[in-house]
This record gives structure tokens, C-alpha cells and sequence, in this order.
């Protein structure tokens, strides 16, 4: 059952998938498109899943599920999966490709590969105060309050 994103509670499970490009506007109008009737009939055991989602700066897609209506069983995750599975098929894109790491900088989305952090890092390109998405939020309240998050405060503070 699609519901309104501001609607769901800071408890709703979320999922974030981060495209390997950024989204053309066609892109972006065909995955709102699919994702409301995704989340439309979105079920667990043929109960409906309160439901919805989010297309985030031309390059994440974000679905969330008030389990406190009905949790998410193993069988409607994996139709979440296939959905986004569908996704990539018909765009030509890939959300599960975790080596690339995406930044705020001057307000366009940056990306660059694991292996290439470290490097960015000394050349001043990524310092402690650059903005990176957080994709390991676990609830919308989560989401809502660490989307965007000084690299100095993530898991790559490591490198500083």
C-alpha cells in the first residue's frame, strides 16, 4: 500500500540503492513511476506493506516500510530486489555496485572508487568535512538525520 513518504514513521525500514550514474530525468520519471506501483501492491503473505519510496539527487532510490503496520518477510524483500533488479535491466544501470562512494561537493554528487579514497584524500580533493551519503541507515529516522554526514564522522574517518 503506497502512503506518503512524510507519512511513514521515523521506525520505517529503509533500503538505499545507489546508481552507478546519475539519473536522466527519464530515468528518474520511469523509477517514480515503477516504484509507485511497485509499492502500490507491495506485500508480506498477501498483506499489504505501508510503503514508500524516494528518488534522491539523480543518483539513489530509497524504499522504506512502516513494519510497525506489518513487518517485511524474506519473500517481500526479495520482491524488493527483483523490482530494483527490473530497474537495472530496463535503465541500464547497476544500484548493487558497493566499490564506488558518493560525495556532496559544491551541491553535485561526486563519486569515486574505494580504492581511490585514500588518494583523494591526500591530493585535498575529499577532506574530514566533505559530505557523503550514508547508505547503511537502517530507519527513516536514521535517514533522516544522518543522510548527509561529514566524511570525518563516517566509517572513513579511518583514513584521516
Amino acid at each position: 500500500m503506497l502512503v506518503k513518504f512524510e507519512e511513514l514513521p521515523e521506525t520505517a525500514r529503509v533500503w538505499i540503492y545507489q546508481s552507478d550514474r546519475l539519473l536522466s530525468n527519464e530515468d528518474g520519471s520511469f523509477i517514480e513511476q515503477a516504484s509507485e506501483e511497485f509499492c502500490s501492491q507491495w506485500a508480506a503473505h498477501g498483506t499489504p506493506l505501508h510503503s514508500s519510496y524516494r528518488v534522491l539527487n539523480e543518483k539513489f532510490l530509497v524504499l522504506a516500510v512502516d513494519e510497525g503496520m506489518n513487518n517485511a518477510s524474506g519473500c517481500s524483500i526479495d520482491s524488493s530486489v527483483r523490482f530494483i533488479k527490473m530497474l537495472e535491466q530496463k535503465l541500464a544501470i547497476n544500484f548493487f555496485d558497493r566499490s564506488q562512494v558518493a560525495f556532496l561537493i559544491n551541491d553535485q554528487v561526486f563519486t569515486t572508487d574505494l580504492k581511490e579514497i585514500k588518494n583523494d584524500i591526500g591530493n585535498g580533493k575529499i577532506d574530514e568535512e566533505t559530505l557523503t551519503f550514508n547508505l547503511q541507515a537502517q530507519n527513516l529516522g536514521e535517514f533522516k538525520t544522518n543522510w548527509l554526514v561529514p566524511v570525518g564522522d563516517s566509517w572513513m574517518k579511518r583514513y584521516f
